[in-house]
């Protein structure tokens, strides 16, 4: 069983697809930043929710080697290039999220960026993780 509580102030407004605040303890795991490049370093691709998928299976991956598994990310950070582009994809995302993640929803930050490091890149997204102890 995972030692996690989610954080919420009974009389806020329920968050819609994360948490406001995750607590939890075990062994911590932190990935980097994540794109949508595939195990040969290529991105697949211009679409938006094609690189959110394979940046969040890229994340499962890593996790894996630390005998994570999803529902152990205690915290995302997603930087995307486009704010709009984002909104207009979030079912897409939803799905995709809930297909590779689950329906476990971590502390999470969303933000534009004016641009990432690997030129067509169009979302990057980081995690921590608490593994049980």
């Amino acid at each position: 069983m995972i030692d996690m509580e989610f954080l919420q102030p009974p009389h806020w407004v329920r968050p819609k697809g994360y948490s406001n605040g995750v607590a939890a303890k075990g062994r911590s795991v932190f990935v980097s930043g994540m794109i949508g490049w595939d195990a040969q370093g290529k991105l697949v691709g211009g679409d938006f929710v094609g690189q959110v998928r394979q940046a969040l299976q890229n994340i499962v991956e890593v996790l894996s080697e630390a005998k994570a598994k999803p529902e152990h990310i205690v915290r995302m950070t997603w930087y995307v290039v486009d704010k709009k582009e984002y909104l207009a994809a979030e079912k897409e995302v939803g799905v995709v999220y809930r297909e590779i993640i689950g329906r476990h929803y971590p502390a999470m930050t969303a933000v534009q960026v004016a641009a990432l490091m690997e030129e067509q890149a169009r979302v990057e997204i980081e995690v921590t993780a608490v593994v049980p102890d």
